[in-house]
């Protein structure tokens, strides 16, 4: 079985190769510590699994599932993030992620949902599930769940307190594009202040 980590921390990457070495017996794993490497590395061979981490340098983990899905890839991408379910986890599903998963889930979890990744299934925990169906009867977004990957990035950041000028140096973006993601982020939530944005996160339980 061929399997692709992604992730920016090489402790966490070590300790993803020897749990998945525990399990499965005969095991080929490529290691990629940012989105170049992953797109490298994707062209040595077919892959069983692909373990992707959000936060990376450069494009970030959504933004690479995005693109590996348009270019046609179809092996199962299990998304791992420090961040809450409720951050990120139905925005990568519906770009075409196969499961989401906290890093810090027990050890036991992270192979349940590799085994329903490679039969063909989603890992989708129960609240998670209880999430999609309350928005299905929506039938449409709201909220944060409304924000692009960028504006969603740069929300949080300004939710944790984060200045535009440091933002904009952290994502290699101009003042004034972090200004115009922060104005369209105010204007989709009715929000009117930073403040606002971190009390939002805090209440959706996105900090």
């Amino acid at each position: 079985m061929n399997i692709l980590i992604a992730d920016d921390h090489a402790i966490v990457r070590k300790g993803l190769i020897q749990l998945l070495r525990e399990e499965f017996g005969r095991l080929y794993v490529a290691e990629a510590a940012d989105s170049a490497e992953v797109y490298r590395i994707l062209r040595d061979r077919s892959w069983d699994v692909i373990l992707l981490d959000i936060s990376m340098p450069g494009r970030n983990g959504v933004e690479v599932l995005k693109q590996l899905r348009a270019e046609g890839v179809r092996a199962p991408i299990l998304m791992l993030s420090m961040h809450p379910e409720e951050q990120y986890a139905l925005r990568v599903l519906k770009a075409g992620a196969s499961g989401f998963l906290k890093k810090d889930a027990a050890p036991e979890e992270l192979i349940t949902a590799i085994h329903r990744v490679l039969s063909g299934r989603r890992y989708i925990t129960a609240s998670l599930a209880e999430r999609m169906a309350e928005e299905a009867a929506l039938g449409a977004q709201s909220g944060h769940e409304a924000l692009s990957d960028r504006e969603m990035e740069v929300f949080m950041l300004l939710a944790a307190g984060r200045a535009v000028s440091e933002i904009a140096t952290e994502m290699s973006l101009s003042v004034n594009t972090v200004s115009t993601y922060r104005t369209r982020i105010l204007e989709k939530l009715l929000l009117r202040t930073n403040a606002d944005i971190t009390r939002y996160a805090i209440d959706h339980r996105l900090l």
